[in-house]
């Protein structure tokens, strides 16, 4: 399988991995050949990229960092969340109370924590399609998956983690009381809409805080993600320590996945593009710890995609290197004079220093 971008894929590709929909069930399963309504009707509900069956690639594995099953719970769990909050706003209290949400967040989370834990690839985010209308759910789901990776691989204790997890899932809840006018407006907000907007943090505060059954440090993360290491994040202008821990590391997660989700203004960027708008403003917006450990934990270039080499040879990413995310390994596929070749090999660029990847992309 490789991946491809939606504006790429054409009737009569079929799908190597299943799309999902914004609460975990499955819209599109693998195996299905695309129909020109079906690429349509994918691109108006935000989906970037496919896995698409390709015979020079058909035993390339994708790994998933966690399972269906958890997946569709923590979707589910944050889907009918959200809904409720939004829908009926004046209730909100009961569906901490009444239905045992903090039990229900801890359960799959610690579920998440431990798949996580036992998995040794590095975290790949797009083999995983989403189609959605409310880009609110799957971000919320992308940045608790991203935030507890990240609390994992510095070192916290499975108490922290299991709060950082909640917290990433319910980091954005205060804008299910921002009017949808502006949350949902695909331009550039005014400057008294981008007012607005910032209150989601205060809100998802005192939201969270007040609740027994949520972590008081859960709550946190949702007021302190918008905060930057030199002061000029929101709603209290925080500097460097002041911001908690969770707040520093969460306001990496959810950067990350903001730059790597398509949305309708504008296309995702590929993981290595993401790491280098972070990396531009590590030591001065974000803290430099978890811009670094973000990139350890996660696949640069994902496997399956089409890159470009300096020597003018092309290939699909086979397998990450472990500790050296920007060397991974690339099956040849196409010559210095872009011709297919007829028996492709694997070149690990973590051995061949002198090969570097400069672009990628779909092969013509």
């Amino acid at each position: 399988m490789r991946l491809k971008s939606i504006q790429k894929c054409q009737p009569g590709d079929k799908l190597a991995r299943s799309i999902y929909t914004e609460n975990g069930t499955i819209l599109v399963g693998a195996g299905v050949e695309l129909t020109q309504r079906m690429i349509t009707r994918l691109k108006n509900k935000n989906v970037n990229s496919l896995y698409i069956q390709d015979k020079r690639t058909d035993d390339i594995i994708v790994e998933t960092v966690i399972s269906e099953n958890t997946r569709r719970q923590a979707m589910s769990i944050i889907h009918d969340t959200f809904r409720t909050v939004h829908q009926v706003p004046d209730k909100w209290q009961q569906l901490f109370s009444d239905k045992g949400l903090g039990r229900k967040l801890r359960d799959v989370m610690q579920t998440v924590a431990d798949e996580l834990n036992s998995s040794d690839s590095a975290m790949n985010l797009l083999a995983d399609a989403c189609a959605f209308d409310n880009y609110i759910f799957t971000h919320s789901f992308n940045v608790a998956l991203y935030s507890t990776a990240l609390a994992i691989n510095t070192g916290c204790s499975e108490k922290d983690v299991l709060e950082i997890s909640i917290g990433g899932m319910l980091h954005d809840i205060g804008k299910m009381h921002i009017p949808d006018d502006i949350l949902q407006k695909p331009g550039r907000l005014t400057q008294e809409e981008f007012e607005i907007m910032k209150r989601h943090t205060e809100i998802g505060f005192e939201m969270l805080r007040r609740q027994d059954d949520i972590p008081l440090l859960a709550a946190h993360c949702a007021f302190q993600h918008h905060e930057r290491w030199d002061g000029s994040g929101y709603p209290r202008h925080l500097k460097k320590e002041e911001i908690h821990p969770f707040g520093r590391l969460m306001a990496v997660a959810d950067v990350f996945d903001a730059l790597t989700s398509h949305r309708v203004y504008r296309r995702g960027m590929l993981p290595h593009e993401a790491m280098e708008v972070l990396y531009s403003g590590s030591g001065k917006l974000f803290d430099h710890v978890y811009v670094e450990a973000l990139r350890n934990t996660i696949a640069l270039y994902p496997v399956g995609l089409t890159v470009s080499l300096n020597n003018g040879m092309s290939g699909v990413v086979v397998d990450s290197n472990k500790g050296m995310p920007s060397r991974p390994i690339v099956r040849v596929l196409v010559d210095e004079e872009g011709r297919d070749i007829e028996q492709p090999y694997e070149c690990d660029l973590s051995k061949m220093l002198t090969l570097m990847i400069i672009a990628c992309g779909d092969l013509v």
